[in-house]
This record gives structure tokens, C-alpha cells and sequence, in this order.
């Protein structure tokens, strides 16, 4: 894993640094000199480590800032006491002042204190130098575990998030995570001033599945609809399991009309092949769709778009089931010829796609 450390101090202060640390291929390092400067980069990219020369304008006021970023926490601060003034104290105040300055500074928000001696010209490095080298790489090092272990962290919580809005039996989103994304969804679609639909559907008459076959059979059942679904969805659309047998599918850059017609489909792939259970036992399914486009007045979070379709869906259920309806009112039934028309207008927003 390679290590990035951030030094904050002026033109020189990479100089500073033990050949160990500017030259070894483990760190990635950069040096900035102004404040703002650095507050914006450890913002944009967090480094693992950042080193401060106490000598810079602003360098308590940057182990300041950092100790008051929450979401930074993790960075691991050293300070580094390069002023002449204090370093020229350091032999006749003795091991008690040194010690209240290493307290001062860890208040400030460094997480370690270390003097650093001017860099010698010769090969020579006094025994205290070198101590105090060998004290700044394990302090990287301690930077770079707790690095690693905030990574492993983010990768736990972002698994744990991910089993929480999936649902393991038709490996598509739940609801929870519909009700996360769709107010999003939405967001984006006024932004852009594009268009955005849902379709609701449900399986006709699955409780008498489950009651003649059992609920393993159930499960397989919607676990081949779901599949049959995904492979006649487009790359824009975007499945979740609403609850049970109910399912929800949104609709990005699509109209009223496009997603009437994108349901029509989904209906006909449904209903025109039998479920192969087993070798033994096939399923004949159908679905029930209702279809919503998205109006100015509805609300942020989507409440009122699902409440729409859901309507549709419960039309389209009292119409005889197996077929599907949305705003322009158009209804399309696998087992009749004819189509019928209610004059639900419903205006989409923005333009249609091609």
C-alpha cells in the first residue's frame, strides 16, 4: 500500500525530510505552503499522513482545523518542531519543557511532536538525529496502519450498506433503496429538465401459486420473472422489489407514452412463455402494470408519482388483470384485440428521447 503524506511548510521543507521518505517508492509526497491551499487539497484528496513544520505561517491553525473535521478524523497529524527559537531552548529548558511542548501541540490536534534537527551536510547524523528519524517513520507507519484499517472500515460499511438495500431472493434492490434513489432520480430529472416515469407491476394471482404449489415454488417463480425482466429492461432503467410480488422499475429520460410502451413489452414477454419450474412444472404468469411520468407538482421524494402508478396498477388489476395502464390511459391486454381508452392526460415533463 502506498502511503500519501501531505507537507505542509515552505519551499525547503521537503529537504527536511530523512532521504527514507523523499526517496523511497512506499510514499507519495507533496508539499504546499498556504493555508488555503492545503485545507482545499486535503478536502478534495484526504492524504494518510500529513507533516507540519512548525515554523510555517498558520501551522497551529492547521492542526486546528483538522482536529475539528469529523469526517477527517482518520489523518494521522505530526508536527514537526523545526523553529530555530525553540529548538535552540530544547538543551537548557530540559526533558520537562519538551514535554509540555509535545502536550501543547497534541492539544492543538497533532497526533505526535517530533523535533526535527537541522539537516546535516556531511554523512555524518548525530545519535539524537537519528533518533529522531527512526521516531518519524514509525510514527509514518503508525499513519499508514491506521490508513488501512479506515479503508478496511470503508469497504465493511459500504458491504453492509449494499446487503441492506439488496434483496437476496430476486438480486434486485429493495425497497429501501428505491426510497433512497427515486428522490434522486428526481433531483437529477428537473435539473436536466428531462423526463422520468415508473411502472409498478404485479403478479396476477400469485397467492394461488404459492397455496397450489407451496412457497419454495413461489420463490422460483419470482425469481424467473425477475430474471426474464432484467433481460428485456433497458440499461437506463432501474429495477427494485417492492414488497412480496410487487415490483418497481424506473423509467429515466422516458415519457408518459414511452413508458406505457416499455410496460406493453414487459407484459407480452411475461405472459408469452410459460415458467419452467422444474422438468416436471411449468407456471403460466402474468402481470399487472401500472405506469406514472413525473409532474412539477409532485413531491421530492417520489410519494406522489408511486401513489399514481399505484392507482393505474389497481385500474389495470380491475380491468381483468394481465395488462397495463398508465397516464395516457391506454390499456393493452394480451388476451383482447382491442384496446381501450380512458383520457388520463398526463403531460411528461421536458422532451421525449428518440
Amino acid at each position: 500500500m502506498n502511503i500519501s503524506i501531505l507537507v505542509f511548510g515552505g519551499d525547503n521543507s521537503l529537504t527536511k525530510l530523512p532521504d527514507q521518505i523523499r526517496n523511497a517508492s512506499a510514499f507519495s509526497v507533496e508539499a504546499i505552503g498556504n493555508l488555503s491551499q492545503a485545507v482545499s487539497r486535503i478536502q478534495i484528496t484526504p492524504p494518510d499522513v500529513i507533516l507540519i513544520q512548525a515554523s510555517s505561517d498558520d501551522s497551529m491553525e492547521l492542526c486546528h482545523w483538522l482536529k475539528e473535521q469529523t469526517k477527517l478524523s482518520w489523518i494521522y497529524c505530526i508536527l514537526l518542531e523545526d523553529r530555530p527559537q525553540v529548538l535552540a531552548l530544547r538543551s537548557e529548558c530540559g526533558r520537562e519543557w519538551e514535554l509540555e511542548m509535545a502536550s501543547a501541540a497534541l492539544r492543538q490536534g497533532a497526533d505526535a511532536y517530533i523535533w526535527q534537527l537541522p539537516k546535516e551536510k556531511t554523512d555524518y547524523l548525530p545519535p539524537e538525529k537519528t533518533a529522531n528519524e527512526q521516531l518519524l517513520l514509525a510514527h509514518l507507519t503508525v499513519g499508514l496502519r491506521k490508513a488501512q484499517k479506515y479503508r478496511d472500515l470503508l469497504r465493511t460499511n459500504d458491504l453492509l450498506s449494499a446487503i441492506a438495500l439488496f434483496d437476496s431472493l430476486t438480486e434486485w434492490n429493495n425497497r429501501r433503496a428505491l426510497e433512497w434513489d427515486l428522490p434522486r432520480q428526481i433531483e437529477k430529472a428537473r435539473s436536466h429538465e428531462t423526463p422520468l416515469s415508473l411502472i409498478i407491476l404485479d403478479v396476477d394471482h400469485f397467492k394461488k401459486v404459492n397455496d397450489s404449489y407451496g412457497h419454495l415454488v413461489g420463490d422460483r417463480v419470482l425469481q424467473l420473472l425477475c430474471h426474464r425482466l432484467r433481460h428485456n429492461l433497458r440499461f437506463q432503467d432501474t429495477p427494485f422489489r417492492y414488497g412480496g410480488e410487487e415490483f418497481v422499475i424506473v423509467l429515466t429520460n422516458t415519457n408518459c407514452d414511452e413508458a406505457l410502451v416499455v410496460a406493453r413489452r414487459l407484459n407480452r414477454v411475461v405472459g408469452e412463455e410459460p415458467f419452467a419450474i422444474n422438468s416436471q412444472l411449468t407456471i403460466n404468469v402474468t402481470i399487472s402494470l401500472g405506469t406514472a411520468c413525473l409532474q412539477p407538482e409532485d413531491d421530492g421524494n417520489g410519494i406522489s408519482l408511486l401513489e399514481r402508478a399505484d392507482q393505474h396498477l389497481l385500474q389495470a388489476k380491475a380491468a381483468g388483470r394481465n395488462c397495463a395502464i398508465g397516464c395516457s390511459g391506454y390499456m393493452f391486454h394480451l388476451e383482447c384485440s382491442k384496446s381501450t381508452a380512458a383520457h388520463l392526460r398526463c403531460p411528461s415533463m421536458g422532451n421525449s428521447r428518440q
